[in-house]
């Protein structure tokens, strides 16, 4: 069941252990660690359970919003400021990314993939707005008139005009971000849930 085992460095069972860190109220000590001991046959129930729970469409569509409204923030924050500020790249991939975590619940591989590519193409939509207000405000035209005459031609050439060697690093940042935060983070409740309270 490969697609049940999470990408590395997102969800892992390491030496059969699940940690679960307990915070006493009121109390002037650390934090203590209590560990939960799963079985081989218990860490295939949990994966299980987790991979059912999984819902690509719901994340993807999720994602997809969030891309949005990260790009419309993106280009009225460059329109206010007129200074494109790059780390609101880094914003798109989080918030990208929760949007999936939330409503996908993904642990395999494909929500961090599909979170990274909408992130990225969040930031490009939000430099595409930016440069379509900036032609339509030189113009003296209505945003949606300009916005009503592009083509794919005309939006690829906007977007390689506009792009610059620092928008590799913030664009990377993005996908990278967007991909991290995709994924679901599993909870005592979950292991609860998913194993009915039997350890």
């Amino acid at each position: 069941m490969k697609d049940l085992v999470p990408p590395e460095g997102t969800f892992s069972v390491e030496s059969d252990k699940v940690p679960d860190k307990v915070d006493v109220a009121g109390s002037d000590e650390a934090a203590e660690t209590q560990e939960t001991v799963l079985s081989d046959q218990q860490t295939a129930m949990l994966m299980q359970a987790l991979h059912e729970e999984q819902n690509l469409l719901m994340g993807s569509l999720s994602g997809l919003f969030a891309a949005i409204v990260g790009a419309g923030v993106w280009a009225a924050v460059t329109v206010a400021t007129e200074y494109q500020i790059g780390w609101m790249a880094v914003g798109i991939g989080f918030l990208v990314g929760y949007a999936m975590r939330l409503a996908g619940k993904g642990i395999a591989p494909v929500f961090g993939a599909v979170s990274a590519v909408l992130s990225l193409l969040g930031c490009a939509v939000g430099n595409l707005l930016t440069f379509i207000w900036l032609i339509a405000s030189t113009e003296g035209l209505p945003f949606m008139e300009i916005a009503s005459q592009l083509n794919s031609a005309i939006v690829i050439e906007i977007l390689t005009s506009s792009f610059e060697a620092m928008d590799i690093l913030f664009y990377g940042l993005a996908a990278y971000f967007g991909y991290k935060t995709a994924f679901r983070q599993v909870t005592q409740a979950d292991l609860d849930r998913a194993l009915g309270k039997g350890f």
